[in-house]
């Protein structure tokens, strides 16, 4: 089980996760996580880093799904909509229904398809249950929902690791 919640790869923040990253490993899609991974939690602003990096993947020709549990559609749609992605709401990750939505949206086959997120119990325990890459993030602030809290809680008991070397890049 604990193998499940390991990340193949882990980086301080979305923007840090270099786009040649994607190429060397045959990615070609991506699910990502909305609250606390690209935006902070139910909070439609973007940071210009956060922008860029969207702009960088889709020049490389990766496609982008965010795959939210946020039950607010209008939130989920706003963020995509000035990125420029798909998405999914109300989710219910790790689901592998969630994940499965979200390779249907990017039309993509699980094997080319990294999910990335701030969460081992949903983000990463889902993406590897699926067969998929996983990058996992760190949150980018403190404040969450209340379940997110209990799960971070749990995060801290299996030994979530924040390791960096090589420009913050950590094959996990």
């Amino acid at each position: 089980m604990i193998g499940m919640l390991r990340p193949d790869f882990q980086y301080e923040s979305l923007q840090d996760i270099p786009v040649e990253l994607f190429r060397a490993e045959g990615i070609k899609g991506l699910i990502l996580d909305l609250d606390n991974t690209i935006a902070p939690w139910n909070d439609k602003s973007l940071s210009s880093e956060v922008i860029d990096w969207f702009e960088k993947i889709k020049a490389a020709g990766i496609k982008a799904c965010i795959v939210s549990n946020n039950s607010v559609p209008d939130r989920v749609s706003a963020v995509a909509d000035v990125l420029g992605v798909l998405y999914v709401y109300n989710a219910a990750k790790p689901s592998k229904k969630a994940f499965l939505l979200g390779m249907e949206e990017l039309g993509i086959e699980l094997t080319a398809i990294a999910v990335i997120g701030d969460q081992l119990f949903t983000d990463v325990f889902g993406g590897n249950r699926m067969g998929m890459k996983t990058i996992l993030v760190s949150p980018i602030n403190q404040k969450e929902f209340l379940g997110t809290k209990v799960l971070r809680f749990l995060e801290r008991l299996v030994g979530r690791k924040a390791n960096y070397t090589d420009n913050n890049k950590r094959k996990m």
